[in-house]
C-alpha cells in the first residue's frame, strides 16, 4: 500500500509518499507561498536532482493537484497514476478531548475537528483545507487524521487540570493538552525497541527541542504529564516562544507598555526566548557559534534554555518516582552536542554520566551517549512523525478492509 502523508499549513503544503510494505519513502516535497501567482513546488526522489517548480497556486485544492501531477510525471514522478495512492494521513495540531486515537476521516469526525478551531486558529483550519483538497481530487481514498495532542490524552487530571475556577474547564475546556504527541510516541517506542526491553516497564523523559520545543514524561508507555499546555506557549523556553511565566506579566506589561492583548500574545509567541535574550536569532546553531566567540547574552540565553530543560526532566523524574531513559530528539536535540552536554551536567545526581565521545557523535540512527556505567541510559533517538502518521493510516486502512470482509 502506498499512503501519502500531508501536512497543511495556512499558506504551505508538506507530504511524502511511502510504501508501507517497505516503508521506504518514495518522494517528497512542500509546496509554499499558497494563495500567490508565484508558488513553489518543491519535489524530491532520492538520488534523482530536486525538482522546483514556479507557478500560480492560489488555495489548498490547486497544490494538492500539483503535487499530484508531480508524483505521477512522466520524468519526475514515482507512480503510474494516482490509483496508485491507496490511502493519505494528516497530521492536525489539535484534537481536544474528542480524539485519544488516531482516526478515520467522516463527517462525524470533520465537524468536531471544525468544533476546535477556537483551540488551534492557525493550525486547525489549515488541516481542514488539506482534507478537503485531497476529497476534491481524491474523493474514492481513505484518508486518516493523526493528531498532535491524542497521545496525551492518557494524563491523569491532577496533570492536565489547571487550578482555575472548574467551570472554566467545563465551559471552555481550558486544561493541559500537550503537543508534539506524534514525536514523542514515535521516539520512546524506538527507545524501547533500542533498549531491548518492553515500553510497558519503562520510564522515559523525551525531550523534543527544535524550535518549538517540549519535554513528555512517559511512564509504561502513556503519556503521564508534559510541558505544553492549552496551547503551544507554555513549557520549555524556545526559539521564538517564553515557555513558562507568571500570568501577572501580561496585564503588567499591557498597562506598563500601552499594548493591546494581540500584541502581548505576538511578544510571547514570535519576539521571546533565544531570539529575546540572545538578541541574534531563534536559531541554536548560530546562539552556540556567538556563545564560542565570546558573546555574554548569546551565553546567557544558552544556558537559561538548557536550565529549563533540565528542571523539567528533573519534576518528570520525580512525578513518576524514577526515570530508566531520557531521549532527545527533533532538530536541536538531535544535533546538538552541545546543549546535551549542558543538560546532562547537572543530572548526575540520577545516576546520568554523559560519555563525550558519545555525545559528539552524529548518526541517523538511535545511539546512547552516555557511559556503560549510567544508572540512566541517555539515547538520541531522530524522530519521524510522518513514518507514525503513514503506519497509523495504514493500521486504519487495513482494519477497515479486514471488517469489511468478514
Amino acid at each position: 500500500m502506498n499512503v501519502l502523508v500531508i501536512n497543511a499549513g495556512s499558506s504551505s503544503l508538506k507530504y511524502q509518499l511511502y510504501n508501507m510494505k517497505t516503508e521506504d519513502v518514495l518522494a517528497k516535497g512542500r509546496v509554499e507561498r499558497i494563495g500567490m501567482d508565484s508558488s513553489i513546488l518543491t519535489h524530491e526522489v532520492e538520488h534523482q536532482p530536486e525538482v522546483r517548480e514556479v507557478s500560480e497556486i492560489l488555495e489548498h485544492t490547486t497544490a494538492i493537484k500539483k503535487v499530484l501531477d508531480m508524483l505521477t510525471h512522466r520524468k519526475f514522478g514515482v507512480l503510474r497514476n494516482i490509483q496508485d495512492i491507496q490511502a493519505v494521513g494528516h497530521r492536525v495540531v489539535h484534537g481536544g478531548e474528542s480524539f485519544s486515537q488516531s482516526v478515520l476521516v467522516d463527517q462525524e469526525v470533520k465537524l468536531e475537528i471544525r468544533k476546535l478551531f477556537d483551540l488551534a486558529p492557525l493550525h486547525n483550519p489549515a488541516h481542514m483545507m488539506g482534507i478537503v483538497a485531497v476529497e476534491t481530487n481524491l474523493p474514492d481514498v481513505p484518508q486518516a487524521v493523526v493528531f498532535d495532542t491524542a497521545f496525551h490524552q492518557s494524563m491523569p487530571p491532577s496533570s492536565y487540570l489547571y487550578a482555575i475556577p472548574t467551570v472554566l474547564y467545563r465551559k471552555h475546556k481550558i486544561r493541559r493538552y500537550g503537543f508534539h504527541g506524534t514525536s514523542h510516541d514515535y521516539v520512546s517506542k524506538r527507545a524501547a525497541e533500542f533498549l531491548g526491553r518492553p515500553l510497558e516497564e519503562l520510564k522515559i523523559v523525551t525531550c523534543h527541542i527544535g524550535n518549538g520545543a517540549s519535554c513528555a514524561a512517559i511512564m509504561h508507555g502513556k503519556s503521564y504529564d508534559t510541558s505544553m499546555g492549552m496551547t503551544p506557549l507554555e513549557g520549555l523556553m524556545m526559539g521564538t516562544r517564553s515557555g513558562d511565566l507568571d500570568p501577572a506579566v501580561v496585564p503588567f506589561t499591557i498597562n506598563k507598555e500601552d499594548l493591546t492583548l494581540n500584541e502581548v500574545n505576538s511578544m510571547l509567541n514570535k519576539h521571546s526566548g533565544l531570539l529575546a535574550i540572545s538578541g541574534i536569532s531563534s536559531d541554536m546553531r548560530e546562539v552556540v557559534e556567538a556563545m564560542g566567540e565570546g558573546n555574554e547574552k548569546a551565553r546567557l540565553a544558552f544556558e537559561m534554555y538548557a536550565y529549563r530543560i533540565r528542571k523539567y526532566i528533573g519534576s518528570y523524574i520525580a512525578a513518576m518516582d524514577g526515570v530508566d531513559a531520557i531521549v532527545f530528539t527533533a532538530g536541536v536535540g538531535e544535533n546538538s552536542d552541545a546543549l546535551r552536554k549542558e543538560v546532562c551536567k547537572g543530572l548526575t545526581f540520577f545516576g546520568v554520566y554523559l560519555d563525550g565521545q558519545r555525545n559528539a557523535v552524529r548518526s541517523q540512527e538511535p545511539r546512547r551517549i552516555t557511559t556503560d556505567d549510567s544508572r540512566v541510559s541517555v539515547l538520541v533517538v531522530p524522530t519521524n512523525e510522518e513514518l507514525l502518521i503513514a503506519r497509523d493510516t495504514f493500521k486504519l486502512v487495513q482494519n477497515r478492509s479486514e471488517k469489511k470482509s468478514e
